[in-house]
């Protein structure tokens, strides 16, 4: 693991944005403890990710540079692995959403591999999960409508080399949807 070092403050405009900066880096230790503003930090960024530099320092109690800062190191060591927009899976023509079990005939390498790699390829599948019980993998899978899952359902993922068996269960309500993870701020015991 990398901690960036800043050796000067970074440069910001007169509304918030970083105009330069210039960093150093150094390996550290794989564990981090984030304290109460990392902690505030993610979870303004989880629910909204649009905001300025200056507003996010303002809700954390923060002033701008050292919100930067702590953004950019939260970025580097991976806590924050992207930005993104959540869109309304039925605005974009989604009205089907399912989850499938799967079972696989064994778990080779090989077979394992060739299953990871054809989910991979495969835009309708947006989760892939490895669980334990009665199946080996469950995909949530996003489709048009019911004969597209049904095309794609035979003629791609029945096609995959490994698969045993494939169990269908549809979403009818959705009454909860959130990517927003609880934050914990001091490690676990």
């Amino acid at each position: 693991m990398l901690e960036i070092y800043l050796l000067n403050p970074p440069i910001i405009d007169s509304i918030g944005n970083v105009v330069s900066y210039s960093y150093q880096k150094k390996k550290r230790s794989c564990f981090v403890t984030l304290d109460r503003y990392d902690g505030a930090i993610l979870e303004t960024l989880q629910t909204d990710g649009r905001l300025s530099n200056r507003e996010l320092a303002e809700r954390v109690g923060l002033s701008a540079a050292p919100c930067w800062r702590r953004v950019k190191r939260l970025e580097d060591e991976g806590y924050i692995q992207n930005y993104v927009a959540m869109l309304d899976p039925k605005k974009v023509g989604i009205q089907v959403l399912a989850f499938a079990e799967i079972s696989l005939d064994n778990h080779h390498a090989d077979t394992l591999a060739a299953f990871i790699e054809a989910v991979e390829q495969c835009p309708e599948i947006l989760e892939c999960h490895s669980v334990t019980g009665q199946c080996d993998y469950l995909l949530k899978i996003a489709a048009r409508d019911m004969e597209a899952y049904e095309h794609f359902l035979s003629g791609r993922l029945l096609q995959v080399k490994g698969i045993r068996s494939v169990n269908t269960l549809f979403s009818l309500k959705q009454p909860k949807q959130t990517l927003t993870l609880p934050i914990l701020t001091q490690p676990p015991q």
